[in-house]
């Protein structure tokens, strides 16, 4: 099976970090990069086309929600964000899942989950 392609950006390195440990459990990913800053984002989300994004929405100079409003192309996106009023507008911009920081392990494998049973469907 082909591995599911994952980039994390988010602007505070704890935040990735919890979110690698916990891809640690999931055979079926590959995290291809991460990025501190939404601009970054953009030009890797350009430049790699993964198949999943977990994306913060705030971030310095250019926000989550922002950054999939530019998209051409767009990934599954799960939000990992500390703000809950952003929620309604994630999910009008067909996001995955919305996790609310902090995320108990559980709840983010079941975001997972859901994402790549929607990429699987897709590929087929």
């Amino acid at each position: 099976m082909e591995k599911i392609r994952i980039v994390i950006i988010d602007d505070e390195a704890p935040g990735r970090e919890l979110i690698k440990h916990y891809l640690k459990e999931v055979d079926s990913i590959e995290v291809i990069a991460e990025c501190s800053d939404g601009f970054s984002g953009l030009k890797t989300i350009s430049t790699l086309k993964p198949d999943l994004v977990f994306l913060d929405i705030q971030m310095p100079r250019l926000t989550g929600i922002e950054l999939v409003e530019v998209l051409t192309e767009k990934p599954e996106i799960i939000f990992t964000t500390a703000y809950d009023q952003f929620a309604l507008r994630a999910f009008e911009l067909n996001a995955v899942d919305y996790l609310m920081k902090p995320f108990p392990k559980r709840r983010f494998l079941e975001a997972v989950k859901k994402a790549i049973d929607k990429i699987m469907w897709e590929r087929q």
